[in-house]
């Protein structure tokens, strides 16, 4: 059974960084590849960062220059770093998997997903 689960959430304040890591257990990157999204209270699921297996990378236009989305197959995680982080980043973050080609912007087109880490940003 696949599970994914993410680490790195916290508090901090405007403008300092996070990272988060998104691990995988019972599949290899075997996938299309994995992506980042987060939901704030009261709002819809957004996404945030995504990367394929090929290393092709998309970003949300909020988030881009700010937030760089990696992969290491060695350890089979696919990491976050968030810097210059806003107040309007705090969020829970989602970490998914997606089985095949498509949209990577779409949560529906996602197969697996994590329980989520929550990201505080204090102004």
């Amino acid at each position: 059974q696949v599970q994914m689960v993410e680490s790195g959430g916290g508090l901090v304040q405007a403008g300092g960084s996070l990272r988060l890591s998104c691990a995988i257990s019972g599949r290899t990157f075997s996938g299309a590849g994995r992506g980042w999204f987060r939901q704030a209270p009261g709002q819809d699921r957004e996404f945030v960062a995504a990367i394929t297996w090929s290393g092709m990378t998309y970003y949300a236009d909020s988030v881009k220059s700010r937030f760089t989305i990696s992969r290491d197959f060695v350890q089979s995680t696919v990491d976050l770093e968030m810097n210059d982080l806003k107040p309007e980043d705090t969020a829970v973050y989602y970490c998914a998997e997606k089985k095949s080609a498509g949209s990577y912007l779409t949560a529906r087109e996602y197969d697996y997903w994590g329980q989520g880490t929550q990201v505080t940003v204090s102004s």
